[in-house]
C-alpha cells in the first residue's frame, strides 16, 4: 500500500465520518464545523488528483465563503447553544428508507452505465481551458450548471433563514404578557 492509498483512504474515511456526523448532529454550528471538515477533505482529494485549481476554488469558495456564510447565518438566526429537535421514529424511519433507496439507485446506475474510455486525447487542464469551459454554454461549458446551484444556494440560505426566524418567533411568542382588548390594567 503507498502513501498515496493511505492517503485516499484517510480523506475518504473523513468525508464519510463528517458526512454523517453533519446530518446527525443536533447543533447546527457543530454541522456547519463537520461540513468544513468534509469540504476540506474533497479539497484534499483533489490536490491528489492534481486537480490544483479545482482545489483551491474548493478550499476559497466552498470551505472559505460558503462555510462562512452559513456560520453568519446561524449566528444571526439562532442560540449557538440551542439543540435540534430530534425528529419522531416514524419520520427517522422514512427518512431511512428514503436514503437507502436513493443510494441503491445511485449504485444500480453505476453499476449498469458502460463506463468506456474516450477516443479523443484529454484537453490540457490550465487556467485558459478551465475557465474557458467555467463560462461558455456549449456542450462542455459549466456556466448553466454553476448559474442552477447558485439559485439553489441562495434559495436554501432564505429557506433556513425563514425557518429559523418562524422557529424563534413561535417560541417567543408564548413569553409576551396578554394584553386586555379594552386596555385595562386589570390582573
Amino acid at each position: 500500500m503507498t502513501l498515496n492509498d493511505i492517503m485516499f483512504y484517510l480523506f475518504a474515511g473523513s468525508i464519510l465520518t463528517f458526512s454523517v456526523l453533519t446530518v446527525t448532529s443536533r447543533r447546527i454550528l457543530r454541522s456547519a464545523v463537520y461540513l468544513l471538515f468534509v469540504l476540506v477533505s474533497t479539497a484534499g482529494i483533489y490536490f491528489m488528483l492534481n486537480y490544483n485549481f479545482l482545489a483551491a476554488v474548493q478550499l476559497t469558495v466552498y470551505a472559505g465563503g460558503i462555510i462562512v456564510l452559513i456560520i453568519f447565518s446561524i449566528l444571526l438566526t439562532s442560540h449557538v447553544s440551542e439543540k435540534a429537535v430530534v425528529a419522531p421514529v416514524r419520520q427517522q424511519i422514512f427518512s431511512a428508507l428514503a436514503t437507502a433507496a436513493g443510494a441503491a439507485l445511485t449504485i444500480l446506475t453505476f453499476l449498469q452505465y458502460a463506463f468506456t474510455p474516450s477516443a479523443s486525447p484529454a484537453v490540457e487542464a490550465n487556467v485558459h481551458n478551465v475557465g474557458l469551459a467555467l463560462v461558455s454554454y456549449g456542450r462542455d461549458g459549466f456556466a448553466l450548471p454553476f448559474e442552477v446551484i447558485s439559485i439553489l444556494l441562495l434559495a436554501a440560505m432564505v429557506g433556513a433563514i425563514v425557518l429559523a426566524k418562524k422557529e424563534k418567533h413561535l417560541a417567543t411568542a408564548g413569553n409576551q404578557p396578554k394584553i386586555n382588548p379594552d386596555n385595562s390594567s386589570k390582573s
